[in-house]
């Protein structure tokens, strides 16, 4: 038998051996002409990555400080992150081929640690994302169509949800309150009625994420070759799925009969998302499970970054209210008294528009953005070289609070787009949905968010309607509630209540 001190002598030989490897090597020399937040040394350098997970952004703030317009790196606890700034240099990024900088590859990355996708959903979702497209195409396309559908549940949701009686006022809890009329809102377009308003569904949507969140950190903490058996029998998202599915059979079972029957011929068939979905589905897409999935992963994706951005505004609005209620209902009253509501009219907003682009300007969800996996040799036009393997983003946090770009960039300041628009006669590259290397919380160029003209539809809507008919303020009045951040990526408080009263005229 081995002697203990032997093997434990051994192991730590060979760990050192790959830790060298790595540091040596000539990637890794390539990475030490960037300069580093942290330490870079081959083993201190995973004190970076561990302040990393509690302090990102402070970490990238540093670097844009130190090294504006340049490229700078952080330490990961599984590879280097090289985080660039400056419109020049975003523009780089945004213009480099997709073999060289893989959007996608680094999306495979993120889903991998923060959701774990292929084991808790299964590869297809992984492996076809087919239901982009359709965002992108056909959702966009529809918006001015489906906007009274939109208008309609957001309306009758926040009235049945936010119901004050009399002039008293009421405290709710503002993200869980979010979330159920961002859930109502989107479903009506995905699914329509009466299904948008089913408690059930809703519930099981909304709490999707929470079980993939769960069940991802769970499965993480084992090996890789145990991972598909264990989504299946530790997880929750099964039973989310059967759950989610009971109510969506019936349904799409309907309509496949409907669309064997009368194929094109069918005029008036639904114009949603699963309707789209049904269509376009491929192979071993067609089964109603695979078609349930999918609708959980498009809620997904819409009810938890609209309902968190969406707080993170009513926050700025509620810290202030006196400042902006009034200038915003006097715009919204103009208008519709002019054109109704409409998606054209809701595009003469101005000052909601820019409200909503600021509390994204100013705290959005994500300290970087346009995150890319390097796959091979990148040379910036400054002489940087990146080589692959790395991950590469860009500096959102940085670039929306820099002085030069916004002045008092620190500062919350929801008419700053509509001054802008007025003062230099834009029309459209300050609105909300308009991406520049200089406003980046969506992206920007052919990557950009593909459901950002849909979620801001709904948004506009929701603030109008608020605005419109409702006081608002905080619990500390004037003292917003302090972000969450989990590495990158920032959370509205999710305890915290906003008050509620019906509008004092």
């Amino acid at each position: 038998m081995l002697d203990a001190s032997f093997v434990y002598g051994a192991t730590g030989v060979a760990l050192l051996s790959f830790l060298l490897f790595n540091f040596f090597n000539k990637d890794r020399r390539a990475l030490d002409a960037i300069p580093t937040i942290g330490p870079s040394g081959p083993l201190v350098s995973y004190i970076g990555a561990f302040r990393y997970l509690y302090d990102a952004p402070g970490m990238i703030q540093e670097g844009y400080d130190k090294f504006k317009g340049r490229a700078f790196k952080i330490a990961k606890m599984d590879t280097w992150l090289v985080v660039v700034s400056g419109s020049k240099l975003i523009d780089e990024v945004r213009r480099a081929p997709d073999d060289v900088l893989s959007f996608a590859e680094a999306i495979n990355d993120i889903k991998d640690q923060t959701v774990s996708i292929e084991y808790t959903l299964g590869p297809n979702v992984h492996t076809n994302e087919y239901h982009i497209p359709i965002v992108r195409s056909q959702l966009t396309r529809s918006l001015t169509s489906i906007f009274p559908e939109v208008k309609d549940e957001v309306f009758t949701a926040l009235n049945e949800i936010i119901a004050p009686k009399g002039d008293e006022w009421l405290a709710l809890p503002a993200l869980d309150t979010v979330m159920q009329v961002v859930c109502r809102a989107s479903n009506r377009v995905f699914v329509g009625l009466p299904l948008c308003r089913n408690k059930d569904y809703c519930k099981a949507n909304v709490n999707f994420a929470i079980d993939v969140m769960a069940s991802a950190f769970f499965l993480n903490m084992f090996p890789r070759i145990m991972r598909p058996a264990l989504g299946n029998m530790l997880t929750l998202v099964p039973r989310t799925v059967r759950r989610i599915e009971k109510h969506l059979r019936p349904i799409i079972e309907d309509r496949l009969r409907t669309m064997e029957e009368y194929g094109d011929e069918w005029t008036d068939r639904p114009n949603d998302m699963l309707q789209w979905l049904l269509e376009d589905a491929e192979g071993d897409e067609r089964t109603v499970t695979n078609w349930t999935i999918r609708m959980m992963v498009v809620n997904f994706a819409a009810i938890h970054t609209s309902s968190m951005s969406f707080t993170l505004a009513l926050f700025h609005l509620a810290a202030n209210p006196e400042h902006y209620l009034g200038p915003m209902r006097e715009e919204i009253e103009r208008v519709v008294e002019e054109e109704g509501w409409s998606k054209a009219s809701m595009q003469k907003m101005r000052k909601l528009d820019s409200f909503l682009r600021e509390s994204q300007r100013l705290t959005g969800l994500d300290a970087l953005a346009m995150t890319r996996r390097v796959m091979k040799p990148f040379t910036l036009s400054d002489g940087t070289k990146i080589p692959p393997g790395v991950h590469l983003a860009c500096d959102a946090q940085g670039t929306h609070m820099d002085d030069e770009n916004y002045p008092s960039g620190a500062v919350f300041d929801g008419f700053r787009f509509a001054n802008m628009r007025d003062g230099d006669g834009e029309s459209t590259k300050h609105q909300f949905v308009s991406t520049t290397t200089d406003y980046i919380p969506f992206g920007h160029g052919r990557h950009a968010c593909p459901g950002r003209f849909f979620a801001a539809a709904e948004l506009k809507a929701m603030m109008a309607h608020l605005v419109m008919n409702y006081d608002v303020k905080l619990e500390a009045e004037g003292v917003r509630p302090k972000d969450l951040w989990l590495s990158t990526s920032r959370s509205p408080n999710r305890t915290a209540k906003v008050l509620f009263r019906k509008r004092q005229l």
